[in-house]
């Protein structure tokens, strides 16, 4: 295991333990509002100052850090699921099949992603759900394509041929024999979407169109801090260290399966 890899794991796995054990590491209510603390700067009661609202900035970052994280994470999840399943009866089964696959694909990546989901969202009303599914529906394709590759490169494999000559049938050619040996670059590009997730995540919530205050996450702790951003520096600068030390905790680890692999795409 490479050095990049174990870097990229020790800095996801300390998020998501942050994340996950919040009810019981953060100093205050993430939504507690004290008027006696409005705009302290970084100290030894807030280790990295309040906002606005007298909150406490790193309770909000650490509870941030669930939703930021989980829409992420499930975002991929579902984009995962499509994009295999997708791609996978298309490489193997070929013709009408793959060409509607593949051709839907194509007219999905005719829209720039981040405006289609801009505009499906506003449409929607803003919610956790709902970005989610969203990021997940409009982000399959890349996955999908790979997976085909792949299983087009290996459905011609001699073991593939002795499996049909057993009489395996599809699905089980396709769990058993081709996904086993497809999903390598496919769990690389995955880590790579999480983090281009979570910034989309971001991205919408500082637009006003992503998780609603008064729940925390990075992207609307950020808004917040426009108001502020010429007296209190710390309100933009630890949430945009937040999702920096993520997204590279995320490409460490894609670089570290890429290497592990061999996977030079």
């Amino acid at each position: 295991m490479n050095k990049l890899l174990l870097v990229g794991i020790a800095i996801i796995g300390f998020l998501s333990a942050a994340a996950i054990l919040a009810p019981f590491i953060s100093p205050y209510e993430p939504s507690l509002i004290d008027s006696a603390s409005l705009l302290m700067p970084p100290s030894y009661a807030h280790p990295l100052g309040t906002d606005g609202l007298g909150r406490d900035l790193l309770s909000r970052i650490i509870y941030g850090a669930r939703i930021s994280l989980g829409i992420g994470i499930i975002a991929v999840g579902i984009s995962l699921c499509i994009g295999v399943i997708a791609g996978s009866v298309a490489g193997y089964f070929g013709g009408l099949a793959d060409s509607i696959i593949m051709r839907s694909a194509d007219i999905m990546l005719c829209f720039p992603t981040f405006f289609l989901i801009l505009a499906t969202v506003a449409v929607l009303e803003p919610s956790i759900i709902n970005i989610m599914v969203i990021i997940g529906l409009t982000s399959w394709m890349g996955i999908a394509r790979l997976i085909r590759s792949e299983i087009l490169s290996l459905r011609e494999r001699e073991f593939i041929q002795a499996a049909k000559a057993i009489g395996a049938s599809h699905y089980g050619i396709i769990c058993r024999h081709l996904l086993p040996n497809a999903l390598g670059p496919v769990f690389v590009n995955a880590t790579l979407g999480i983090a281009g997730a979570i910034l989309l995540e971001s991205a919408l919530s500082f637009l006003g169109l992503g998780v609603q205050p008064p729940v925390p996450s990075w992207g609307n702790i950020l808004i917040e801090s426009k108001a502020t951003l010429g007296v209190a520096w710390w309100i933009t600068l630890f949430p945009g260290l937040a999702i920096f030390v993520t997204i590279l905790g995320f490409n460490f680890i894609a670089e570290g399966l890429r290497k592990h692999w061999g996977y030079n795409a």
